[in-house]
C-alpha cells in the first residue's frame, strides 16, 4: 500500500513538469530580426556652387632688350586670393562641368640684366574661364581643367641713366591648365585644393628707355590655391 502511495505522488508530481516540456516544444522559438545594412549615402556633385579660394603663386619672365640685345629672365611670387563660380552635372562617376575665378594677386619681380638695364613685371589680378571633367567616389572630387586666362599686367623698363617708362597696365590672354581635387564635407559644403598654369604670349614694350625700341617681356604663372565651396 506505501509503495502504491509513492508512486501515485510521483505521478502526479511529474505531470505537471511534462505538461510543460510539452507545451515548449509546441512553441518555436523566437527568432532574431534578420540585419538591415544601413543606406549608403551616395552624393551628387550636380548643380551651381559659389566659393573662395587663397594661395600662393609664382611667375616667370622673359625680357628682351633691343639695345642690348640681352635677355634677362626672372622669378615673381606672392599671394592670390578671390573667388570662383561654376556648374557641374554628374553622369554616373563622371563629373563634367564650366567654372569662372578671378583672383587678386601681389606677384611682382625685377632684375637688372648685364648691361644695366632693370626690368621689372608686376601682376594685379589672373582671371581664367575654364572646363573641368572629373571623376568622383562619392565625396572625393579628382579632376582636371582648361581654357582661357587673363591677367592684368605692368611692365617697366629701367635704363642705366634712370630713365624709366613702361607699358601702364595692359590685359593679358592666354591659356590655363590645372588639376585638384574636392571633398565633400556635407550635402552643401566641400573644400579644394587645386594646381593651375597660366601661360601668356608675348607683350611689346616700347618706351624711351630702350631708344624708343620695341622690348618684349613673356611671362607665365603658377598658383597653388585652397578654396571652399557652397553647392545650391
Amino acid at each position: 500500500m506505501e509503495k502504491r502511495s509513492l508512486l501515485l505522488a510521483a505521478a502526479l508530481c511529474g505531470a505537471p513538469l511534462a505538461a510543460a516540456h510539452a507545451a515548449d516544444l509546441s512553441t518555436p522559438p523566437a527568432k532574431a530580426p534578420a540585419y538591415t545594412a544601413p543606406p549608403i549615402y551616395v552624393y551628387t556633385w550636380t548643380g551651381f556652387y559659389l566659393g573662395g579660394s587663397l594661395g600662393g603663386a609664382w611667375g616667370h619672365a622673359n625680357w628682351t632688350d633691343p639695345v642690348s640685345g640681352l635677355s634677362d629672365n626672372f622669378s615673381s611670387s606672392g599671394f592670390m586670393g578671390g573667388g570662383q563660380l561654376g556648374y557641374n552635372w554628374q553622369t554616373g562617376p563622371w563629373v563634367f562641368g564650366v567654372e569662372g575665378d578671378f583672383s587678386g594677386t601681389s606677384l611682382r619681380g625685377s632684375d637688372t640684366d648685364a648691361a644695366g638695364f632693370v626690368h621689372s613685371t608686376s601682376t594685379y589680378w589672373a582671371s581664367t574661364v575654364t572646363g573641368r571633367v572629373g571623376y568622383a567616389l562619392n565625396r572625393a572630387l579628382f579632376y582636371a581643367k582648361g581654357g582661357v586666362a587673363f591677367a592684368d599686367e605692368r611692365d617697366s623698363v629701367t635704363s642705366p641713366l634712370g630713365i624709366s617708362s613702361g607699358t601702364g597696365t595692359t590685359t593679358q590672354t592666354g591659356w590655363t591648365a590645372g588639376a585638384g581635387i574636392e571633398y565633400a564635407l556635407d550635402p552643401h559644403w566641400s573644400a579644394r585644393v587645386e594646381y593651375d598654369y597660366l601661360g601668356f604670349g608675348s607683350v611689346g614694350v616700347a618706351s624711351q628707355a630702350v631708344g624708343g625700341l620695341p622690348g618684349s617681356v613673356d611671362m607665365n604663372i603658377q598658383r597653388v590655391m585652397a578654396g571652399i565651396n557652397y553647392r545650391f
